[in-house]
Formats: C-alpha cells, sequence, structure tokens
C-alpha cells in the first residue's frame, strides 16, 4: 500500500507529517484529509473572524497530490437587520 503524508496548516501553523500513513490509494488519501479538517477547527477554534484549515496530502516523493481546506468564517448581520433591533 502506498504511504501518504498529511501536512497541516492552520493559518498561523505549519505541521510537517514525518510518518505518513498507508493507505489503499489516492481517493482514500483524500478522505482522510477531509475527515481530519472538522476536528482541526474543533481543536483550534481561533479569535479572530476568518482562517482557513489546509490539509497537503503528498506522496513519498513529496509532491503534494490533494489539498484540502477549510475557510472558518464568522460574520455578524448586516447593520440595521431585526437581529440587532
Amino acid at each position: 500500500m502506498p504511504r501518504f503524508f498529511f501536512d497541516i496548516h492552520d493559518g498561523k501553523n505549519f505541521t510537517p507529517d514525518r510518518q505518513g500513513v498507508e493507505l489503499e490509494d489516492l481517493e482514500a488519501a483524500k478522505d482522510e484529509a477531509k475527515k481530519a479538517l472538522p476536528d482541526m477547527v474543533k481543536d483550534e477554534m481561533p479569535d479572530e473572524d476568518r482562517r482557513d484549515f489546509t490539509v497537503d496530502v503528498k506522496n513519498v516523493a513529496g509532491q503534494i497530490v490533494w489539498r484540502v481546506t477549510l475557510s472558518l468564517v464568522v460574520e455578524s448581520p448586516s447593520q440595521g437587520s431585526p437581529a440587532n433591533t
């Protein structure tokens, strides 16, 4: 089985994956990256109103084969809306 590496960018920090994980194929690697992102957001709730969380999936040659990004955006309702009155 091929080995894939999951480097994490949380908008402030970069954490390289030096061990990797053996998975069946590229699709399985993409699925793993997609599953990891919601947990990253929960674990690293940002203080700011916008932050992108990205997982770069690399093969053993160091090539990025998938990039999966989840954006967290917090916006207030527009001024004068019923929620603000």
